[in-house]
């Protein structure tokens, strides 16, 4: 991990790097796409079952409705299951429980995870804050889309089954752990080592990412919930060099087969179904 950088105080620091770490998520999924990947062909394991069958493992799952209200889909590849296991029981140790809160999403969770007003308002009203009030311009949103919800299947390593989103809770009184902001926080506060942290919401996101990592699951630095291994994200974090062995699929719980997705550097949304959402975003925070 990099060190935080000196604290800045004012709005129009907090706007600079909003905009810089926003900058920095696009050009590394500029990077995701040019990536190779060498898919190993290994089948997702469910996480629930996985768990189920560790005897004294505490983990839980959310239980909200994905995009669209499908059920979530808590799966990962084979190869990632003793690692998360592994994770799961040092958080126990720890004191904390791991709420799992996504795992596999497929094409149409992914499309259209992002475009629900609970997400698509956030993007929009954080381009407003950005340019202090003005109107952003479509080219704006469609950037910082590109860089909070994976609009490609290349980009979004829950389309690999190889990434969770996870919240932390105490193993005693099964409260939140305060990481700074809650899940799906889109703010300066989001990246993993933002500055404007606590030292004790730093702290517990460096032990966060501590046990993750000896689990193989290396955190994502622009959302401190979400973590990942074996695909493109690894592969550029630790500097590998190496083609990605999990790439994104379609899969199908009922069967267990997965399948490489064709042309996975096609975007989810089109321009136009985009400019509807952001015209729809727009009216909804101009009534409130």
């Amino acid at each position: 991990m990099t060190q935080p950088i000196t604290h800045p105080s004012d709005q129009q620091q907090r706007r600079w790097y909003w905009t810089m770490q926003m900058e920095l998520a696009v050009a590394f999924v500029e990077k995701v796409l040019r990536w190779p990947i060498a898919e190993c062909g290994e089948p997702l394991v469910s996480l629930k079952d996985a768990v189920r069958d560790e005897k004294n493992l505490r983990v839980t799952f959310s239980d909200k409705p994905h995009a669209l209200g499908l059920p979530r889909l808590y799966y990962l590849r084979q190869g990632q299951i003793p690692g998360f296991l592994h994770a799961a029981r040092a958080m126990n140790e720890r004191g904390w429980v791991m709420h799992v809160e996504d795992g596999y999403r497929s094409r149409t969770m992914q499309k259209h995870v992002g475009r629900q007003p609970i997400v698509f308002d956030q993007v929009v009203a954080k381009c407003v804050w950005e340019l202090s009030g003005a109107k952003p311009s479509p080219d704006l949103v469609f950037r910082r889309f590109k860089a909070v919800c994976a609009q490609y299947p290349k980009f979004g390593t829950h389309t690999s089954g190889s990434a969770i989103d996870i919240s932390i809770s105490d193993i005693n009184t099964g409260r939140e752990i305060s990481r700074g902001g809650p899940y799906l926080e889109m703010s300066e506060l989001t990246p993993m080592l933002s500055p404007y942290l606590s030292h004790e919401h730093l702290t517990v996101r460096m032990e966060q990412s501590a046990i993750m990592r000896s689990g193989g699951l290396i955190e994502y630095p622009f959302e401190f919930w979400h973590f990942n291994g074996g695909d493109i994200y690894d592969a550029i974090l630790t500097g590998s060099g190496v083609p990605a062995k999990y790439g994104p699929i379609d899969f199908d719980p009922a069967t267990g087969k997965s399948t490489p997705i064709e042309n996975p550097e096609q975007p989810l949304n089109s321009p136009e179904e985009l400019r509807s959402e952001i015209d729809a975003a727009l009216q909804r925070l101009a009534s409130v």
